[in-house]
């Protein structure tokens, strides 16, 4: 007789390794991870004990303004955004004005501070050193074994300990070892007797690395802020802001994190509303364009912008211009989403998408209003989302030389302007080089090149109204311009936001 076995049934459980296992210490390192630690590093130095609650802002869902479109069922999707808790922008902004004009209130009182150059100054002066030290530092132990580059690795070669005995002091770098002869090994003679080398009488010390040539160091992106003005410098009060009457800009009230309902079908076939990020909609806002004015937005795509200033229905001309076919296309997109017959009547009425660099366009003296929101890391993409981020290996490169590039547009975009004309330079990230560092770069190469000089508009009384709704940094930090900063109460932006006018 057979006896019955009952099996037990296995269960399979994957231990996890030590931290010290080569599979948990060489782990992938995704881009949004190095964004953040280069975050951590940069903004930790610059922004101080307030990084920390930008950090924990920047890694939450941002908040959104709604956009009312007037081509739609503008009262019914209004009544439906009002039933639902959401309160006008404009309605906040006068309201928050007159309180502030009947108390006699400012935000700040007395002559700005500038102290922010000297701490990207010494940030770019320490991560200098230490990359001068890790190339060219011949300890084994200390040098890295492969360099990244824009387009691939450099090796560096070990040197034996054998050859380390007492010649040269390798702790100091190559650079520092050159320009001090008592330093240079002048010892390390080859003998012409031995071998093939007999055409070879001496040392020949090395000046640089081969295969460096494409390398770009890090510290070489802080280079850019600077500001040390060496060209004629105007700054004043702005005095004129408004949010016009024929726009619908609808948001909560600090502190609460409510969503807006998507976006539904018209009966005139278009959508109702369209959401983006808040601060998104300030840098249109302070261009203040008036009744039949040429409007230019140089960096168009996505195209949010471009679609608040087109419901103002001030524009005259309005041209939405971006590099990529592709992002071109996101615009028109957008356009034939919102706008009630797009590709017909809008033309009528002198609305034109085009595809160029920016830095290429040659209508000079031709805008009465400019809006340059130039390419940037993009912050708050960089450390959320790997595609299509900056902080890849393949765009280092790239990404350190953003400052030339922006300040490239913001330049040929001055010259775009009539005398009399208006600018607004914006980004979407923290970066004091980005912000305060292009804007300076750019005022200085135009007025170097062509003699234009412009005067700056400080916005800070102006944007005081709004402080119940968005986080600004202090003015007193910055030079040039405002910055929406991320803040969990009011998670908007970031959103740097610089005001500028063409002199005669």
């Amino acid at each position: 007789m057979l006896r019955s076995i009952h099996r037990l049934p296995l269960i399979f459980k994957r231990f996890r390794h030590a931290k010290t296992h080569w599979s948990e210490v060489q782990k992938k390192q995704f881009p949004k991870d190095r964004a953040l630690a280069n975050f951590d590093d940069f903004y930790g130095s610059v922004f101080g004990a307030r990084w920390k609650s930008i950090r924990i802002a920047l890694q939450c869902e941002h908040k959104y303004v709604a956009l009312v479109n007037q081509f739609g069922d503008t009262e019914e999707t209004i009544r439906q955004l009002q039933s639902e808790g959401a309160i006008s922008l404009r309605d906040i902004y006068h309201a928050r004005k007159n309180a502030l004009a009947n108390e006699n209130q400012q935000m700040f009182a007395g002559g700005k501070v500038y102290k922010m150059q000297e701490r990207v100054a010494a940030f770019q002066a320490n991560r200098q050193q230490s990359e001068s030290d890790a190339l060219y530092r011949a300890d084994p132990a200390a040098a890295p074994r492969n360099i990244e580059t824009s387009r691939g690795t450099a090796s560096i070669a070990e040197t034996p300990d054998s050859e380390a005995q007492n010649v040269v002091d390798y702790k100091k770098s190559l650079d520092r070892s050159l320009k001090d002869d008592s330093e240079i090994d002048y010892q390390r003679l080859v003998d012409p007797a031995v071998g093939t080398a007999a055409a070879l009488h001496e040392f020949v010390p090395a000046t640089k690395l081969k295969g460096m040539e494409d390398y770009v160091f890090e510290s070489e992106h802080y280079k850019y802020y600077s500001n040390n003005t060496d060209f004629p410098l105007n700054i004043e009060m702005e005095e004129s802001f408004t949010i016009p009457e024929t726009l619908h800009l609808y948001t909560y009230e600090r502190g609460n994190v409510s969503d807006f309902r998507s976006p539904r079908k018209c009966v005139t076939g278009v959508l109702s509303h369209f959401l983006f990020d808040g601060a998104s909609c300030l840098p249109p806002l302070a261009l203040d364009v008036q009744p039949g004015e040429r409007v230019l937005d140089a960096c168009a795509a996505p195209g949010g912008k471009s679609l608040l200033l087109l419901q103002t229905l001030l524009p005259g001309t309005m041209v939405m211009n971006d590099l990529q076919e592709s992002r071109c296309n996101r615009i028109r997109r957008l356009m034939r989403q919102y706008l009630y017959d797009f590709d017909e009547k809008w033309k009528q009425k002198r609305c034109f998408i085009t595809q160029s660099d920016a830095r290429n366009l040659q209508e000079y003296s031709m805008y009465d209003r400019a809006l340059v929101d130039v390419p940037c890391t993009n912050d708050r993409h960089s450390i959320m989302e790997n595609d299509n981020n900056i902080f890849k290996p393949s765009r280092v490169k790239e990404r350190l030389r953003l400052p030339e590039l922006q300040a490239g547009i913001l330049s040929n975009c001055l010259k775009l302007l009539r005398p009399g004309g208006t600018l607004v330079y914006s980004t979407c990230s923290l970066s004091p080089v980005q912000n305060d560092g292009v804007v300076h770069m750019a005022l200085s190469n135009v007025f170097n090149d062509v003699g234009l000089t412009v005067t700056i508009k400080d916005l800070s009384l102006m944007m005081q109204p709004l402080a119940d709704v968005f986080k600004f940094a202090n003015p007193a930090t910055l030079k040039y311009g405002q910055l929406v900063l991320p803040f969990l109460p009011a998670n908007f932006g970031p959103m740097y936001i610089c005001k500028m006018v063409r002199n005669a």
